[in-house]
């Protein structure tokens, strides 16, 4: 069944202590949310109180962000915190610096991600990478974020932010479909332009993008998650995630 969630990086002002992580979770419930992104939140918050929030909610734990150097470096923790939290996909919300600008570190990323990726799914989660705007800079004639689909394992999974692939210059429900197989969980961001003419995050249908098509490619190629997410956001990031919550309701994703 397709779920929709919220991305609590939304809401990390909020959720720096436990207490407040805990009400956030409980306010996205009530708005009608059926999961959550665990991301953004107080380092100090134990795994063991965030999982004890997603059970009284009663919030499915769809993924999570956390560091690529916590993944190579303690795997183990990685695969406890997601167990606790009964969450399958694990995240990284960005590549680390050192791999950036050039095809030789996305081709060494592609690598490195697929060893954590492969580990992972001998412990039966899945890896995804969250995509910026830097990743749709060429290197030779390719795309970084070719190189990264042609070059890592097919454990590496793709998170594709609509937001960013358009800023990128990219076309959102080609790039959907050119992940078939390869994509399970989406972040949904809509595109609009402030009275700069500048480039602004807006909550889903209240942008540019172009929505039943990003919807119907996103369904073609079997997308479990569509996962809400704006980072910056022009009222409270609370009403934020609510009216995208209603415009996404309103076309068959709940």
């Amino acid at each position: 069944m397709i779920q929709l969630g919220a991305q609590m990086y939304t809401l990390r002002e909020y959720t720096k202590t436990a207490e407040g992580l805990r009400e956030a979770l409980h306010k996205v419930k009530d708005m009608g949310y059926r999961a959550v992104q665990l991301s953004g939140h107080g380092a100090d918050i134990a795994v063991e109180q965030a999982a004890e929030y997603l059970q009284e909610t009663g919030l499915q734990c769809a993924a999570t962000h956390i560091s690529f150097e916590e993944m190579q470096n303690d795997l183990a923790a990685v695969v406890k915190k997601h167990r606790a939290w009964n969450c399958q996909y694990a995240g990284v919300g960005s590549m680390p610096g050192k791999y950036r600008g050039s095809a030789e570190g996305f081709r060494a990323f592609a690598k490195d991600a697929s060893q954590v990726a492969k580990a992972l799914a001998d412990e039966g989660l899945h890896f995804i990478y969250h995509n910026h705007h830097f990743e749709f800079e060429k290197f030779d004639g390719k795309l970084g974020y070719e190189i990264l689909l042609e070059e890592s394992a097919p454990q590496v999974q793709f998170e594709l932010d609509t937001f960013w692939v358009q800023t990128g210059g990219g076309d959102v429900v080609d790039w959907i479909k050119r992940l078939q197989g390869r994509m399970d969980v989406v972040h949904f961001k809509d595109m609009a332009i402030d009275g700069q003419a500048k480039q602004i995050m807006a909550e889903i249908g209240q942008g540019n993008l172009h929505w039943d098509g990003i919807i119907q490619a996103c369904r073609s190629i079997g997308v479990k998650w569509y996962l809400v997410e704006q980072d910056v956001c022009q009222r409270s990031p609370f009403e934020s995630l609510d009216i995208s919550r209603r415009f996404l309701n309103g076309k068959g994703i709940a």
